[in-house]
């Protein structure tokens, strides 16, 4: 009986250009793919169906994904192969292949071969908040009337005239909501371009932990430390109020 190839499991190639590697990093931390040389050819493989359809592969510039039949390279859809696919390669998984180091003048940006600036963009994937950040003349009047139990579970800080809230559940205030990553807090909704960067940049300005790093969605950050943060009480928000005013 012949195989039914709808329920044939696929397996899939894919070749970029070498000059083109830096983009690569986007990719990095799909710790299930393997790269491998070929002159001056990368090739990728061990991508699951889902992964070959994101938007992190069809971005890349200059990528070409195949499926790969009995040693025969397919674009997609194709009846017809474009190529056998080359043998003898030394596969390597991707996130040792690519090793992104820090170079030492500035510190906005990462390097695999290049620098490459830090961006934040948008996610897909829902994740829960865990921070907000609101201007203080639109909560100084209600905060007072929240009862203690909403606040005993809250920690804050005050940045310039916004106060930035940590804790879960949070208050429900107007502002801007962060969620939680490696210590990083990242606007909702946004990510980081490459996802591996974020360990790389806790390594580099938040070694020891100390703290949390606060970013906007132009890809600054600023470093709040654990000790900088205050139990949130009505009462530490009306000395810190009061503070304020006389400064």
């Amino acid at each position: 009986m012949a195989e039914d190839s709808s329920k044939r499991l696929k397996e899939f190639r894919a070749e970029i250009p070498r000059a083109d590697e830096d983009f690569l990093g986007s990719i990095r931390d799909w710790k299930n793919v393997q790269i491998a040389m070929d002159n001056e050819t990368i090739w990728l493989k061990g991508f699951t169906e889902e992964q070959a359809a994101a938007s992190e592969i069809q971005q890349l510039p200059d990528l070409i994904l195949y499926e790969l039949r009995d040693g025969l390279l397919f674009r997609k859809e194709a009846l017809v192969p474009s190529k056998k696919m080359p043998t003898a390669l030394l596969w390597i998984p991707i996130d040792k292949a690519l090793q992104l180091s820090f170079p030492p003048s500035n510190q906005n940006y990462f390097g695999i071969h290049e620098q490459v600036q830090i961006k934040l963009k948008e996610s897909h994937e829902e994740q829960p908040v865990i921070a907000l950040l609101c201007a203080i003349e639109d909560l100084k009047e209600s905060i007072v009337t929240l009862p203690k139990f909403k606040l005993e579970k809250i920690k804050w800080i005050l940045l310039g005239n916004r106060a930035l809230f940590i804790g879960v559940p949070l208050l429900s205030f107007p502002g801007k909501t962060y969620w939680s990553k490696d210590r990083h807090l990242l606007p909702a909704g946004l990510d980081f371009e490459f996802k591996n960067l974020s360990t790389l940049l806790q390594q580099k300005y938040n070694k020891e932990s100390e703290g949390w790093l606060l970013w906007d969605k132009n890809g600054n950050y600023l470093l709040i430390k654990n000790t900088d943060f205050r139990p949130l009480s009505v009462s530490s928000f009306r000395l810190t109020q009061k503070s304020r005013e006389w400064n």
